[in-house]
């Protein structure tokens, strides 16, 4: 069964980002701060092992970027008491997207616009740590990675995976324990649907299953190591097993090109010697 409980999961992250920077030899972390679930939670561990005086975020409002994003990410910067910057990528996207018409002869086509948006901002955040002696925090969870919802050179850019061991519904579980004593992420974050604004009104629904229904499947597959047809001959619908299934396997490469991840869970979904593993004496 999908472990739920908070406090050991977060125990293991904070400890495990204090000693992957103590031994990289730096104190400074950089993160992009969406206004989403994900990155409220790295942020919140990172000020816990690091210091918030060690962690900066960078709000890099898109077209396609609410307003309460840019909102709820201030305020969650405030309540951590972290640095920030605003770094709007309007003007770099649409100088990205007409010079590449010339090369495409045509429209870009959708996935290119939305990749090309993850990957400006991790130009971005990779430039900030080249200028600040300071290193990228990776916020995609293990259900994304799992799934491939996540662009190479983009969002899955690092020096490390902090929550990829990490189902979707176990984020939200650490992030409700963050707040077990005062009102860190804020609640709009907690509640709203998520969605990575890449396009207009876009959600993760419209191309994933629901997390309640897709995690405990990940689990099934990933941790208990059980097949496609054992899922199926138990009564989970056919159709959805082999849309995930479809889904896994298709995007399986991007697993061998990411950064180190913490490891908490059974099966992390990344290569073993590219987990990071740390007792707690």
């Amino acid at each position: 069964m999908l472990n739920l409980n908070p406090q050991p999961l977060h125990d293991r992250i904070v400890y495990s980002i204090k000693r992957f920077f103590n031994e990289a030899g730096r104190e400074r972390a950089v993160l992009g701060l969406s206004g989403g679930i994900d990155s409220a939670l790295v942020a919140s561990l990172a000020v816990e092992a690091l210091g918030r005086e060690n962690v900066h975020g960078i709000l890099m409002p898109s077209p396609f970027s609410t307003v309460h994003s840019v909102t709820d990410s201030v305020e969650l910067a405030e309540n951590l008491g972290i640095s920030y910057s605003i770094l709007p990528i309007e003007g770099i996207f649409e100088k990205f997207q007409a010079e590449l018409k010339d090369i495409f002869n045509d429209e870009p086509k959708r996935l290119v616009i939305e990749n090309l948006q993850a990957r400006i901002r991790g130009v971005a955040l990779m430039a900030w740590t080249n200028q600040n002696a300071s290193l990228l925090l990776n916020t995609s969870n293990k259900s994304e990675i799992a799934m491939g919802y996540g662009t190479l050179y983009g969002d899955l850019a690092g020096a490390l995976m902090v929550i990829a061991d990490l189902y979707k519904l176990q984020v939200y579980s650490v992030a409700r324990y963050i707040n077990r004593e005062e009102r860190i992420i804020p609640e709009s974050i907690l509640v709203k649907e998520p969605s990575a604004e890449l396009s207009i009104n876009q959600k993760d629904s419209d191309t994933l299953p629901e997390y309640s229904v897709l995690d405990p499947i990940l689990y099934s597959l990933i941790e208990k190591k059980r097949s496609a047809t054992d899922l199926i001959e138990e009564g989970c619908d056919i159709s959805l097993i082999n849309r995930i299934m479809h889904l896994i396997n298709s995007s399986s490469f991007k697993a061998h090109q990411l950064p180190p991840m913490i490891r908490v869970g059974e099966s992390p979904i990344l290569p073993e010697n590219k987990c990071v593993y740390y007792k707690i004496d």
